[in-house]
């Protein structure tokens, strides 16, 4: 009976997590019909022209063939094939043909065009962020030439309105493909090799990106947040990305350090300033500064956060998060830990 009732409330997460997948595919946050940059903007122009000339010629087709039939249907012979009937018919189909050849041509020298300001990449000073897509979450890291000023995240990405942004990508494991619509196309992302694109945000707002390319079980929850906002605002996030959270000042956030240090928690996850270094899970230094966690499959908030530590198999199979075995206590100081990793 508990295994029925687990297999329930799982298939009931799942199937609230495919409908706000839905309801956030069709907001303005993901969708390619709202364009916020330059790279973007050309592929809806793209997409525009091509729906104009393809419903026109839809129309013309349809209509000739509807005339077609009426006039078939008033004649009560059968059509005589005159030298004047046979003139008209190959003056018809040549026309179309011509019609046909110079809408082709367009398509190409349009796609073409497209396609080569989608391939450019910007100025040397534009901002440079490479991205890993793993199984199934995205590391993020700001490059400078200065190590020190380097920052590291996960699965959010913060920009500044008008500034050209370089993706330097890659994949961990599998094919992934980054897919940022209100902002541009998809880029592959392949193991062992690496691409650049770019695109550049005019409008500051909250744009979902997705990972496009199937890239196995959770490849529906592998979704990531792209952040444009004012100068000001960027270099104020990007100022307390560099900094190391304060240590505990409570003795609750205080046990729950302890905790994180002691479990299995420290094997995955690097937290800046603590004895926690790895980077098989995404880091965790600012975690309390995201907007989700799990790659975009929750909200950030307290209850969501125990669920996830508790049992992440149960709202994301196949992931790598292992259940941790937590007493109440424990689990209570640990969340209250991480909730001060601003």
């Amino acid at each position: 009976m508990k295994s029925s009732g687990k297999r329930w409330q799982g298939d009931l997460v799942a199937a609230i997590q495919v409908l706000m997948l839905l309801a956030t595919a069709c907001s303005r946050y993901q969708s390619v019909q709202n364009p916020a940059g330059p790279q973007a903007q050309r592929l809806y122009s793209l997409w525009i022209f091509l729906l104009i000339v393809a419903t026109l010629v839809f129309v013309a087709v349809i209509s000739a063939a509807f005339l077609a039939v009426r006039r078939a249907s008033r004649r009560p012979q059968p059509l005589r094939q005159d030298e004047a009937t046979h003139r008209g018919l190959t003056r018809i189909v040549a026309a179309a043909t011509g019609m046909t050849v110079v809408i082709l041509f367009s398509f190409f020298i349009y796609s073409l065009t497209t396609g080569r300001a989608l391939a450019s990449l910007p100025a040397k000073s534009a901002l440079t962020i490479h991205v890993t897509g793993v199984q199934w979450w995205w590391d993020v890291e700001y490059v400078d030439t200065v190590p020190s000023r380097r920052v590291v995240t996960a699965n959010e990405i913060h920009v500044p309105v008008g500034v050209p942004v370089q993706i330097i990508a890659t994949a961990h494991d599998v094919i992934h493909s980054f897919w940022v619509p209100n902002l541009h196309g998809k880029k592959d992302l392949i193991p062992g090799h690496t691409t650049a694109t770019w695109f550049q945000a005019d409008t500051a707002g909250l744009y979902r990106g997705q990972c496009a390319e199937f890239c196995g079980h959770q490849h529906a929850n592998m979704a990531l947040w792209v952040v444009a906002e004012p100068r000001e605002a960027y270099e104020k996030w990007y100022a307390g990305q560099l900094q190391t959270p304060p240590p505990p000042s409570d003795s609750l956030a205080r046990a729950g350090q302890d905790v994180f240090l002691s479990k299995s928690c420290v094997m995955c996850h690097n937290i800046g300033g603590t004895l926690a270094g790895s980077h098989v899970g995404p880091d965790l230094t600012h975690l309390a500064s995201r907007r989700s966690i799990a790659a975009g499959t929750l909200a950030n908030t307290r209850e969501n956060l125990q669920a996830w530590i508790q049992d992440p198999q149960s709202i994301k199979p196949g992931s790598r998060m292992p259940a941790t075995s937590l007493r109440p206590a424990d689990l209570k100081a640990l969340v209250a830990y991480l909730e001060r990793l601003k």
